[in-house]
């Protein structure tokens, strides 16, 4: 840290992401990304013009992937708001509504206390419950800028649209914020409630069920007047946050709207697959409603089971945070690469006799 560093920003602790390791070929399920191409429309989508035109900016309206997304989803123009990617979001939200304090859970996304401190926002976090579902009732009128992921992370467990509205009906006063990361791979979408509550904000992000983590782009869908208070923030940073190759990669995603959502049913049997052989083995894992499970084995230690895949070449995610420090977070990846996980799996528990 050099001396010329705000002091405001010294005692920052910044958001991890999951390793990349590059010294070997890893089968790499730490970091929830799709284990399927994008669409085969997307992957034709750029040509030659495409690319000469880089010389010019990009439209900061996203108006073509606006209009695609605002038909999609249902919603009236002026609801959508594009960036650069989910986390873009989530930051802006940060900024432009927690004047009062942000709440969110206490074992979720580990970005969210990290755009409170850089933002300045007091906030408090509601723990879960001892099954790692989220509290409702604890989440409810707290006067506050409210954020939650549905699915939850790194749990995966998923609220019905009831208890989500709940918690958006009992803060009228101030902005909720559904993150959506992994709504595709079996939860409800908050979706629909965007016609009753003009405080709640739905955030989405191509980067797992589209297989576009490496595009970044992400959206959100609220009421026109949430939508136009984060492009004024937007438009007083980067107006042209989001390139021209990703617009048009992101209207490709839209057409093939089919292929992402069979690969994400693909996935979820995956998931399930999965999820059975290792309670055969002795895990214990919620019932997870995401593309990753979250799990445990009473013989083995967490950060054994992880240093043991990543010595025999499959990447898992460990947390530090001693709440979960037992558990593990598995990307579900292709059949083939689940399976090679869950030989590797057997050959450790053989190895720690259990």
């Amino acid at each position: 840290m050099s001396r010329f560093l705000h002091p405001q920003y010294a005692g920052l602790e910044a958001y991890t992401p999951g390793e990349q390791p590059r010294d070997r070929q890893y089968i790499k399920l730490n970091t929830n990304e799709s284990p399927y191409p994008p669409a085969p429309a997307v992957l034709a989508a750029l040509t030659e013009q495409d690319l000469a035109d880089l010389r010019l900016y990009s439209d900061p309206e996203g108006t073509a992937l606006r209009a695609k997304l605002t038909e999609l989803y249902g919603v009236e123009p002026g609801q959508v708001f594009l960036s650069n990617g989910s986390d873009d979001i989530l930051n802006f939200t940060f900024m432009a509504f927690g004047a009062d304090g942000a709440v969110f859970p206490a074992l979720t996304y580990s970005f969210y206390p990290v755009f409170a401190n850089l933002h300045g926002v007091a906030y408090e976090t509601v723990p879960l419950r001892e099954d790692f579902t989220l509290d409702v009732a604890g989440m409810q009128g707290k006067g506050k800028l409210t954020v939650f992921p549905n699915p939850n992370a790194p749990t995966g467990i998923a609220l019905p649209l009831d208890q989500v509205e709940a918690i958006v009906a009992a803060n009228p006063d101030h902005v909720v914020v559904v993150d959506e990361a992994y709504v595709d791979f079996g939860a409800d979408s908050a979706v629909p409630l965007l016609q009753k509550y003009e405080n709640l904000l739905v955030v989405m992000t191509y980067s797992k069920s589209r297989s576009m983590a490496g595009a970044r782009l992400g959206f959100a869908l609220g009421s026109r007047t949430l939508i136009q208070d984060l492009e004024k923030l937007k438009y007083s940073t980067n107006p042209y946050n989001v390139n021209r190759l990703t617009l048009k990669l992101g209207q490709a995603a839209v057409d093939s709207d089919g292929y992402f959502r069979e690969k994400a049913r693909e996935i979820m049997a995956t998931r399930e697959k999965t999820a059975q052989a290792l309670r055969a083995l002795g895990f214990t894992l919620p019932d997870s409603q995401a593309n990753f499970l979250f799990v445990t084995h009473p013989k083995v230690a967490g950060e054994t089971l992880y240093r043991k895949c990543k010595e025999k070449g499959v990447l898992i995610r460990h947390f530090s945070d001693p709440a979960i420090a037992a558990y593990n977070r598995v990307t579900i990846g292709t059949p083939a690469e689940m399976e090679a996980f869950l030989a590797v799996v057997q050959t450790i528990l053989k190895e720690e006799g259990a």
